[in-house]
Parts: structure tokens; C-alpha cells; sequence
């Protein structure tokens, strides 16, 4: 009957003068149009449009009929894929402003977490201490389960899209605590299902960040029958390296020995040669990942784009006086004794451990985060300007600053060369993270200072490296902010401006995106970046935050069919 209908419609419209015999042009939600569209394939750019129904992708095309309720006019500007945050720490700071504004403000449309530690699994104990070590940010912790808090997020709000690894700090705490010991055969087995747990919830793979206690307690075995769970589930093994310094080329070796033995991939994270007698290791990190990309092995790399790195004063201790956690560390550094043979230690190559103090020196240490108000006052001091203030050794100095202030002392310390960052740059299997919170510089977050690579590291790619210094084409450049991340990481419907991809897009002025953060003002937001949409929803229009909330937990490639 319906059918009848339509033919005696369609008869009745043929004898009408005027009537149209073409279907009408599609309608859809969104069309961002006339924009230089980098896919994130790599390949050439070319003018189109890009339409979104729903939360998809439907069409990129150099012409989109139809119209749209929303339509964003793109020319001169450069339309993109999201890009991925590789490396986030905005584990506590989307807690607490969901907006996640240095990071949206530069394009980043997903945040990975998870080097080493994670906000799950979590027991009593570690919920405890949790709390009890919280610094500026504060909130009470009600999830146990990594899936449980990203669903959290979730649930509360965050403008751009979020997943993590599996920390092997995180798994080793929860059965071990944090001493150092080696897990018992009933104790690694239950290491291994709080793994696969985390991979059927959505997990990425494991990650891992073994110069930092209780993280270094693992030893090699452990870290391979961690990953040996994650590859099954199809995820990947990623970490900050036993050493980027003088151990580095054995902690490439390993590395590579834990994919080869798990079966799965492995990625470096910010990928360094630290400490300025490591420098012209290069040639010989960049040969044996090679070698092992040619013998079949998945190993990529991540990098932030600065000569700095920022940790805490832990990386300048030996790794025994922090055995047990937080509070035995400041207990021990009470003892003169132990003071003593610290400071020792300290001005020797560390054999066992990342001597980060020798490697950069206490005039190349800023003091960048206290949890104390009253040391707040010494925010921004390099480590030899507060030996100086307080009449003692620099490496006396570091120990009062960890006994004081009840904390590891957020610290910058510069170790790497800039001629190496910028053929890091290069490398087609390097993709990008900035190892830093996405904050604002308002609120809780000018209680302390942080690395200009929280709100510069994207920004300063597409800008210095990309447009001024013409080190890689921006093709290039999306293509390992976006693409190849995603791939990694096994997402199959995000990073691409693709039909039936999720509509996350990042657009741009490519003569205009500049970083402004430096280490003396690193709270200063980039500029350039347009328009932000994250499942199809703006959360920068016209450069500023929409304060929309959209972003979703992106599940890894084990989640419900890894047990």
C-alpha cells in the first residue's frame, strides 16, 4: 500500500512544472566547511568539508550538499582529527575542572594516563594514602577499580575524551605495598588478574615507570608476566624506562626483551637521552629500536618537545631510603646517618638507580611544586639558589626540602639537548605527550607552578618545529598526533577523519598556532587553535572554552572479552 502511494506521489509530481525529481539535500547536526582537511592518514591536504550526524562522522567530501544546524566555516584554517595526549597526568586535575583547558586549548581531544600509576585497582590502604598524600587538589576517592574511575570522570564531566593504562606500580602496591620485595608465586598470580581485570574494564595495557620506587622494585620477570596478560587482552606494554641516562641503552635492550617475550607492543615514553654525557647516544637508542621494528617487534616511542623534564626530588635520592613509601622516605631522611650517606650517593653515578641530580646539577633543578603553604614561598628558586638561602650542601638542601614540605618537591630539571629533540621530532614512529596535568591559570591550579609543557607542548610542535623550523610536513605532524596514536593504542573509530569515526576535530590556523609557556611563566596558554569538537559537541569555539562537558571513557581493545 505504501509503495502505491510513493509511485502515484512521484506520478503525479512528473506532471507538475517545477516539481524536483532529485532527492532533497541531506540534513545533518554539524558541517564544518571550506577547511584544508588533514585526514590523519599522512597523505596530502585537500579543501572539503567534513559532516557530522550524531556524534559521527558522515562524510568528508571537497563539497557537502545538505545543510546543518551548526555549520562552521573553516577556511584559511586547518581541520583535524583530535589530537592524543599520549603521556597525561590529568589524573586528579579533570577531578577537579573538568574543562581541561590547557590541553583542549591546543586541539587534545584524549587523554591517556597511566605511567606507572594508575587510579586503580585500589585497596583500602591505597585509598587511604590516597588521600592522606594529596596536595592543592583534593577530593574524597569512591572508586576502587580503574574502570570505576574513568567512569567517574565520566559521570562528572570532562570536556575532552579519557583513558589509561594499568599501572605495574599500581598492581604491585595492591598486593605488595610498597616495599622492596619480590612477589611470591600466589602473589604475582594475583598481580596478573587484577591486569586482566583492568583489560576487560577497558585498559589500554600496562604501564610502567621503573625509575621511581615502589615501580624500580620490579624486576624483569614480573614485568613480562604482567604485559603476557595485557598482550593477550590486545593491549600494549608502555614505559618510562629503568634509565634515559647511563643505564639507557640496557633499559632499550630491555624494553624490546619485554615486548619479544610478552608478544605484544611496547612503547617508550618520552623518549630522552638525559644528562649531557648520554647525549650522543642517540645513534645507537635509534639503531636498536630499528633493529627491532625490522625483526617484526611493535616498538614506538612518545616525546614531549622541550630540553626539560619535571618530577620530584625522589629522582635525586637512591632508591633504598625511599623503600616503604612516602612517610619511612622522610622518616629516614630525619637521621643524620642516613642524610649522610644519601649525600654521598648523591654526588656518584647512581648504579642501581637515576641519578637525575647528577644529571642535571642544582643549578639546572627548579623548584616548581610544594605541598606545604609555608614552602610555597620557594616556588620557582633553583636547588642552588635554596642552598644558598639556607647555608647548606645542595644535597642537604634536597633533603630538607622532602622533610619540610611532606612531599617528593615537584622539580625541573634540565637533561637533554635540543639538536636531539628536534631529530626525535623526525622519527615516523614518535608520537607525542605532554607529561603534564591540563589545568587553567586560575584557581587551585596558582597555588604552584608546573612545566610549560602543560600548556605548550602541541601548540609548540605545530609551531616551532613544524611551521618555523620545517622539520617534518603537517600532514606528517597529524598524522602522529592522531593516526598512529590511535592505531597503537588498538582505537579503531578515533583518530581519523573518516565516516563513521567519532566527530572529534581540532581546528586550526597553522600560520598562527604558537606555545607561549616558558619555564620562567609557564601558565600562559597557547594560541592558534580555533575550534575543538569532542564527539561532536564544541568545546573551543572561536578559541574560547564552551564549557561543555562531552568527553566519554575510551575503552582499549581487551574491554569485555579479556578474562
Amino acid at each position: 500500500m505504501i509503495r502505491s502511494v510513493r509511485v502515484a506521489l512521484l506520478a503525479t509530481c512528473l506532471m507538475l512544472p517545477g516539481c524536483a525529481t532529485t532527492p532533497p539535500a541531506a540534513s545533518y547536526d554539524v558541517i564544518v566547511r571550506n577547511g584544508t582537511i588533514y585526514d590523519g592518514g599522512g597523505g596530502a591536504p585537500f579543501t572539503g568539508d567534513v559532516a557530522i550526524r550524531g556524534d559521527k562522522i558522515v562524510r568528508v567530501a571537497p563539497r557537502v550538499p545538505g545543510t546543518a544546524a551548526t555549520e562552521i566555516d573553516a577556511r584559511g584554517l586547518a581541520v583535524a582529527p583530535g589530537f592524543i595526549n599520549m603521556l597525561s597526568w590529568s589524573t586528579e586535575s579533570l577531578i577537579q575542572d573538568g574543562r581541561g583547558q590547557s590541553d583542549i586549548r591546543q586541539g587534545v581531544t584524549l587523554e591517556v594516563m597511566g605511567e606507572g600509576w594508575s587510579m586503580g585497582p585500589l585497596n583500602p590502604e591505597m585509598k587511604r594514602l590516597l588521600v592522606e598524600r594529596q596536595d592543592d587538589i583534593k577530593f574524597p576517592v569512591t572508586w576502587t577499580s580503574l574502570g570505576d574511575y574513568l567512569g567517574h570522570l565520566e559521570r562528572k564531566g570532562v570536556s575532552p575524551n579519557v583513558a589509561s593504562f594499568v599501572g605495574a606500580a599500581t598492581v604491585r602496591i595492591h598486593e605488595l605495598g610498597e616495599r622492596d620485595i619480590d612477589p611470591t608465586p600466589a602473589q604475582l598470580g594475583r598481580m596478573r588478574m587484577l591486569v586482566r581485570q583492568a583489560m576487560n574494564e577497558g585498559a589500554m595495557g600496562v604501564g610502567s615507570s621503573l625509575i621511581y620506587a615502589p615501580g624500580s622494585f620490579a624486576e624483569t620477570e614480573e614485568l613480562v608476566a604482567l604485559t603476557t596478560e595485557s598482550a593477550r587482552c590486545g593491549g600494549m606494554y608502555i614505559s618510562h624506562m629503568r634509565s634515559e641516562g647511563d643505564r639507557l641503552l640496557e633499559a632499550v635492550d630491555e624494553l624490546i626483551e619485554i615486548a619479544r617475550r610478552s608478544g605484544g607492543p611496547a612503547e617508550i615514553y618520552h623518549l630522552k637521552m638525559a644528562g649531557r654525557g648520554n647525549w650522543d647516544k642517540y645513534p645507537q637508542v635509534i639503531a636498536r629500536i630499528e633493529a627491532a621494528r625490522a625483526q617484526g617487534l611493535r616498538i614506538t616511542t612518545d616525546m614531549y618537545t622541550y630540553t626539560a623534564g619535571a618530577t620530584g626530588l625522589d629522582a635525586a635520592m637512591p632508591l633504598w631510603v625511599q623503600d616503604g613509601g612516602l612517610e619511612k622516605w622522610i622518616e629516614r631522611l630525619k637521621d643524620p646517618a642516613v642524610r649522610a650517606r644519601v649525600a654521598a650517593e648523591m654526588k656518584q653515578p647512581g648504579k642501581d638507580w637515576e641519578n637525575l641530580y647528577l644529571g642535571a646539577g642544582p643549578d639546572k633543578m627548579i623548584l616548581a611544586g610544594f605541598k606545604n603553604e609555608a614552602m610555597k614561598q620557594y616556588t620557582g628558586k633553583t636547588l642552588a639558589q635554596m642552598a644558598q638561602l639556607w647555608g647548606k650542601s645542595p644535597e642537604e638542601t634536597a633533603m630538607e626540602l622532602v622533610v619540610r614540605d611532606g612531599s617528593r618537591v615537584g622539580t625541573v630539571y634540565f637533561l637533554m639537548s635540543e639538536d636531539n629533540v628536534r631529530r626525535q621530532v623526525q622519527l615516523p614512529w614518535m608520537s607525542f605527550g605532554s607529561d603534564a596535568e591540563s589545568r587553567a591559570p586560575e584557581g587551585v591550579f596558582l597555588k604552584s607552578s608546573t612545566h610549560p609543557r602543560a600548556y605548550g607542548n602541541f601548540s609548540r610542535l605545530l609551531g616551532r618545529y613544524v611551521r618555523d623550523e620545517k622539520l617534518l610536513p603537517l600532514q606528517e605532524a597529524v598524522r602522529r598526533l592522531t593516526s598512529f596514536p590511535a592505531g597503537n593504542l588498538g582505537i579503531k573509530d578515533r583518530g581519523s577523519l573518516k565516516a563513521g569515526y567519532h566527530a572529534d576535530l581540532a581546528i586550526f590556523d597553522p600560520a598562527t598556532i604558537s606555545d607561549h609557556a616558558t619555564f620562567e611563566t609557564p601558565q600562559r596558554y597557547a594560541t592558534g587553535m580555533r575550534h575543538v569538537l569532542v564527539n561532536a559537541v564544541p568545546v573551543l569555539r572561536d578559541g574560547e572554552h564552551t564549557g561543555a562537558t562531552p568527553g566519554r571513557f575510551v575503552r582499549g581493545p581487551g574491554w569485555n572479552r579479556c578474562r
